[in-house]
This record gives structure tokens, C-alpha cells and sequence, in this order.
């Protein structure tokens, strides 16, 4: 009998993973998916929390496609060990702070580190030659290969044919003929075969699923290292630069609005990490001050700019609640900030 074959896919949850490991299933290739998770992804939290976002569906897309086609996924947690590639990375940033070569690097290097440990034959990805302006391109491809040490066992089935052959090709494993040529940004060639394969819902097919290519996130993560001094990050530090209105009021410190109910919810699970500002004579948001040395100043002036985001803007006092580390809360009546006054300067 002919051994079948198993593969890793690198699901992100976007059309082109999709199309990928539906092309290995219908070589008969016994396929499981894998997803590294860094933090840094867009989708679930942001949408889970925010109004605007709920028409969208709430779910996560990789465990979306792998239900779809019928595949185990993993969920691999690499936010430590991604740091170093944020942080420092070898190939340097996109147009943002997105380190696309080096994470693509380092996530095929931990695939081919599970398939070894799995006793699977070859990896493969959703990767189009020509898509991404840093990652996806004829000449960076084979440095990802080497560079992760998968070398010939990572496979392409989306552009394939215009790639040279891998050893799944060589040996019969996959039959190059029945994958893909598939160059260039346009995303009509995977539509059309999405369509063939009556797969009629998926993913936003331009992809997008890390924040360090937003430019706005970007900023604000770029804000957070230089006054810290340091490049250094926690996942709650990035978690809390997708929430709210980033408010950089002095070098020390910097305050963290929220802008909606989903979010106050979310912030008040900080209340005893971080000074915070709550408006109580009217509805308003939530304020967390991050930083070091918060003065009795530096609340007043927080709380006065929580009241311009209250429903009491145009009122003479807003009567506010304000937590401290280790202290009990206390209540402060401010005059609320012009809002030429705010966004003018600090709004990040």
C-alpha cells in the first residue's frame, strides 16, 4: 500500500491558508493545521469589544477553516519567544513596525521544529508569490526556506509551478500538476478557485491579520519604547494599545480612554494595576494613567479631560471617581477640558 503522507498547514485564517490545505486534502494528503499565536492579531478582541464590529462574526477564522475542512488545528502560544522578533529583527520592519520576513522565518522554523517532533513529512503555506510587498516575493521565498531550515520540505501549493520544485514534487508525494500558478496582489485567481471548490464564505481575502502593519498601532507602540526607554513589551501592554483613545499628555505618563461600553468594561479589569479616572455625576468613560511618578497635577488634569468625554462635556463641574494603587477611591468634581485643548495636541 502507498504510505500516505501528512503535512503541517500554517493557518491564519485567511482565504489563501484555506485554499492551500483544500488543495493538499484533495491530493489525499492527511493535513493538520497549525496557528501561532503572538498577540499581536487583529481578530476576536477588538470586534468582541466594540459596537462598530458587531455585525462582524465572532469567532476565531483559524478554528473557523480547520472546522470547514474537516482538520485538527493547533494553537501554539509564542508571544515570549516572538518578542525577539519585534524587537529586534534581523530583516528589519515593513512600512509599520511589522517584521513580516523574519516572523515568517521563525514561524516555519517552529513548524518544521513540530514535524519533526510529529513525525510528519512536509509543511506547507498559503504564500503567493508577489502579495506582500516584503515577505512574498520571488527572491525573499528562498531565504525563508533556508533561513527557517525547513528548506525543501516547505511547499507553496498557491504559486508553486512558478517556483522550483520541492522534494513532496520530487517524490510523488504532491503532483506538481494539480497546483497553482497564482502571482501578483489580485486576489480574482483565489476567488475564482474558492468558487470551483463551492467554498462561498471566508475571510477577508486581502488578509491583514497583524496589528504591527497599522500604522496607528504602530505609532502608539513607538510611543509606549520611547518613553519607556526600552523596546521592551508584555502582552498586557499590547493588548491595551488596541483599546481605546491613547492620550499622550506629558513624557511621564500617558492616558488610556475608553470610548464605548465594551471597552470601560474591558479597562475597569485594570483598576488596581494603574491609576484610573471614572465619571460619576454622568455617564462617561473609564481613564487609566500609565506611567510612573502621577502627581496630584497630572489627576486633575486626567479627570478634566475624562469629563470632556462624558455626557456632563458642557456642564460647569463634573463630579469624578479616582483609583489609586493600594489607596482608597475617592471622588473629585473637575472642569471639564475644551476639546481644543485635547486632541490638538495628545491624541495618539
Amino acid at each position: 500500500m502507498v504510505k500516505q503522507r501528512k503535512a503541517l498547514s500554517l493557518i491564519s485564517g485567511g482565504l489563501d491558508s484555506m485554499l492551500a490545505t483544500k488543495a493538499m486534502l484533495e491530493q489525499g494528503i492527511h493535513v493538520e493545521g497549525v496557528n501561532f499565536f503572538t498577540g499581536f492579531c487583529v481578530e476576536g478582541h477588538t470586534q468582541a469589544l466594540r459596537k462598530k464590529d458587531n455585525k462582524k462574526p465572532k469567532r476565531n477564522n483559524s478554528l473557523w477553516v480547520a472546522q470547514q475542512l474537516g482538520i485538527k488545528l493547533h494553537i501554539v502560544d509564542i508571544v515570549d519567544e516572538y518578542k525577539d522578533i519585534v524587537i529586534n529583527p534581523k530583516h528589519g520592519y515593513g512600512a509599520n513596525l511589522n517584521p513580516c520576513l523574519d516572523c515568517k522565518i521563525f514561524m516555519v522554523k517552529k513548524a518544521q521544529e513540530w514535524i519533526e517532533a510529529h513525525d510528519f513529512d512536509f509543511i506547507f503555506t498559503g504564500e503567493v508569490i508577489g502579495q506582500r510587498p516584503k515577505s512574498q516575493r520571488k527572491e525573499t521565498m528562498p531565504i525563508i526556506s533556508a533561513e527557517s531550515g525547513a528548506n525543501d520540505l516547505l511547499l507553496r501549493p498557491l504559486c508553486a509551478k512558478n517556483l522550483p520544485e520541492t522534494k513532496p514534487e520530487r517524490e510523488g508525494w504532491v503532483d506538481r500538476d494539480k497546483l497553482f500558478d497564482f502571482s501578483g496582489r489580485s486576489r480574482k485567481p483565489q476567488m475564482a478557485l474558492a468558487a470551483h471548490w463551492n467554498i462561498d464564505e471566508y475571510a477577508q481575502p486581502a488578509g491583514g491579520c497583524c496589528f504591527l502593519t497599522d500604522p496607528n498601532y504602530s505609532g502608539k507602540l513607538k510611543d509606549l519604547w520611547a518613553h519607556r526607554g526600552n523596546k521592551y513589551y508584555e502582552l498586557d501592554d499590547i493588548m491595551l494599545l488596541k483599546i481605546g483613545r491613547h492620550l499622550r499628555v506629558s513624557d511621564h505618563f500617558k492616558m488610556i480612554v475608553s470610548r464605548e461600553e465594551g471597552e470601560t468594561r474591558f479597562l475597569e479589569g485594570y483598576r488596581k494595576q494603574f491609576t484610573y479616572v471614572k465619571t460619576l455625576s454622568h455617564p462617561g468613560p473609564i481613564t487609566l494613567l500609565d506611567g510612573d511618578d502621577i502627581s496630584a497635577e497630572d489627576i486633575y488634569l486626567a479627570s478634566a479631560i475624562t469629563a470632556r468625554y462624558s455626557q456632563g462635556r458642557d456642564e460647569a463641574e463634573v463630579t469624578v471617581l479616582v483609583g489609586q494603587p493600594n489607596k482608597e477611591p475617592r471622588e473629585m468634581n473637575v472642569i471639564p477640558k475644551k476639546a481644543n485643548e485635547i486632541e490638538k495636541h495628545w491624541l495618539l
